[in-house]
């Protein structure tokens, strides 16, 4: 059951929308379930003499009252507006059922609180089987205002009781920091348009992945609009320099502010996560192609290994961070795998903030590698697949974390990033592996490295060599081993770097992290290169969730 709570200033406006036919007719049988006082209120969906102009002069009663001795001034946002919709799937709720949920709403957000005869007016209306609008302008009959603090918090932690004792799906409860959801305009609009998102998700994603790639606030401001998108700048008229901004999608009118897309896409939080262009780091020479997807995958390895032992502000700025990582290893890396990449990094948009405050200092590390993977060229094969089998443990973590807190919601998103992350992990490893299993070396040698096992990781070695990624893992130690590499300190020293007790395949994790282990004979036998990547590259792919070019976009329009 979702409460969704709204204010205004056209009590008419509103009835006339609730009892009308719609915006597309969906609208059936509006009448009035409940009301601060059902004897008296007209109800134009059952009484045909009743109209809507009585009904709002009737809801209107006290905040005329107060209008007179404010010398003809009417308050700011009296009207309160609630829908309340149930989950789909959910049973059919009668009118006396939706009754009481209204009358439930409006005592616990201070609307009409039980027992106070001089509460504000309310109605709660229904035109539809799977939900109701609750109506209240908001003066009470002693001119007072009516104290709703935190009234959608409040309205939500109902809904998780009313959901319980009605046996209805039980919703996970929010913190006050999931964005805004579309409206109803916005989705009609949409589909309108035949497009598959709304112009303010398609915006936040775009933002996201942005805020993601770039080194600053100057660079944030011109991929936006070098990818079409309308940028508006809000300057200070205290200081004369920038504030805050809007954005509307190309061909559009209409603009979102930041912090209507996502709280931490405002222009304050973006400039504590990106420096002006002055202070922005640049890119550093790339000496090995495949140096800067060692480091992200090393960094979120240690992120890995820290997210449980850390103070709480810590480990919520390591998965901010690693918010941002997905968004460049989905763009990163081309192929039919990208796709889950890009669908994980939108899902663990919403794991990435909850109501703690996230301290990104102490992951610098993961966040300036996963910006020169940004950078950085496609390197196929075993490295990338090392990424994302770490990516994939991390996202497991982060969920755990967050349920561990309470964060339901964050939970939920950082499993359904799991799951896209681990068909990601299956479609790239699985013939990986077998095309490793194919090449095992002779059997002479497999021998030597079964003894290896058992001396560099004895607790372990049993499900090692039993696992069938083994072969697998045989022919990694063989490459390992012509690079110049000592098997059994290379098995003990990947070993230690996280413990395989929880590990459902011991041999598929040394894998991997042998892969990306840098190769160490290689490396002492390059010389440097001062050739950069270009960085043009950042814009080719953003945004992840396509809706057209801008001259598609500006035709639909």
């Amino acid at each position: 059951m979702v409460p969704d709570v709204s204010t205004g200033s056209d009590t008419q406006g509103l009835i006339n929308y609730l009892f009308g036919k719609g915006r597309r007719d969906e609208h059936t049988d509006p009448h009035i379930v409940a009301a601060w006082d059902m004897a008296g209120v007209p109800d134009p969906g059952r009484d045909p003499t009743a109209t809507y102009s009585q009904l709002a002069k009737r809801l209107d009663h006290h905040v005329d009252l107060r209008t007179r001795e404010l010398g003809g001034k009417k308050p700011p946002k009296h009207v309160w507006h609630c829908p309340v919709r149930t989950a789909p799937g959910d049973r059919y709720l009668t009118d006396a059922e939706w009754a009481e949920v209204a009358r439930r709403v409006v005592a616990v957000t201070g609307i009409a609180p039980e027992g106070d005869e001089k509460a504000c007016r309310w109605i709660a209306v229904r035109h539809a089987d799977d939900h109701i609008h609750i109506l209240a302008t908001t003066v009470r009959a002693d001119g007072r205002r009516p104290r709703t603090n935190r009234d959608g918090w409040r309205a939500q932690q109902e809904c998780r009781r009313i959901e319980a004792e009605f046996g209805l799906r039980r919703l996970k409860s929010g913190d006050l920091t999931a964005p805004k959801t579309p409206t109803g305009a916005e989705r009609a609009k949409a589909e309108r348009l035949g497009q598959d998102v709304t112009a303010r998700e398609w915006l936040r994603e775009s933002a996201y992945a942005v805020a993601a790639s770039v080194r600053s606030v100057d660079d944030y401001f011109t991929v936006l609009s070098s990818l079409g998108i309308q940028v508006k700048s809000r300057v200070s008229t205290k200081t004369g320099e920038v504030d805050g901004y809007s954005l509307a999608a190309p061909g559009d009118t209409v603009f979102f502010g930041g912090s209507k897309l996502a709280p931490d896409l405002s222009f304050n939080r973006l400039l504590e996560r990106l420096p002006t262009q002055e202070v922005a780091d640049r890119p550093q020479p790339v000496t090995d192609p495949a140096e800067p997807w060692r480091r992200t995958e090393s960094a979120a390895r240690t992120a890995l290994a820290e997210l449980d032992s850390v103070a709480d502000a810590t480990g919520q700025g390591h998965i901010d961070v690693f918010a941002d990582a997905l968004h460049n290893l989905a763009r990163a890396t081309p192929g039919p795998h990208q796709v889950e990449l890009r669908a994980a990094a939108q899902a663990f948009n919403r794991a990435r903030r909850s109501a703690i405050r996230a301290d990104r200092q102490a992951a610098t590390e993961l966040q300036q590698a996963a910006r020169e993977l940004n950078h950085a060229a496609n390197i196929p094969g075993g490295l990338v697949i090392a990424l994302i089998f770490t990516a994939l443990h991390l996202a497991r973590a982060a969920a755990k974390w967050h349920e561990q807190r309470g964060h339901e919601q964050q939970a939920v998103a950082a499993e359904e990033a799991v799951r896209h992350l681990q068909a990601s992990y299956r479609q790239t490893a699985e013939p990986a592996l077998a095309e490793l299993a194919r090449r095992a070396p002779r059997p002479q040698t497999v021998q030597r490295f079964e003894v290896a096992v058992r001396h560099a990781v004895p607790e372990h070695a049993d499900r090692i060599l039993t696992d069938p990624a083994w072969p697998a893992l045989a022919t990694t130690l063989a490459r390992a081993e012509s690079a110049g590499n000592n098997t059994r300190r290379l098995l003990a020293e990947v070993a230690a770097s996280r413990e395989l007790d929880s590990a459902e395949r011991p041999a598929e994790v040394l894998n991997w992290r042998i892969t990306a282990e840098p190769n160490r004979r290689a490396q002492a036998a390059r010389r440097p290169s001062t050739m950069h990547v270009a960085s043009a590259a950042q814009q080719e792919q953003i945004p992840a969730v396509r809706r057209g070019t801008a001259a598609e976009q500006g035709r639909r329009r």
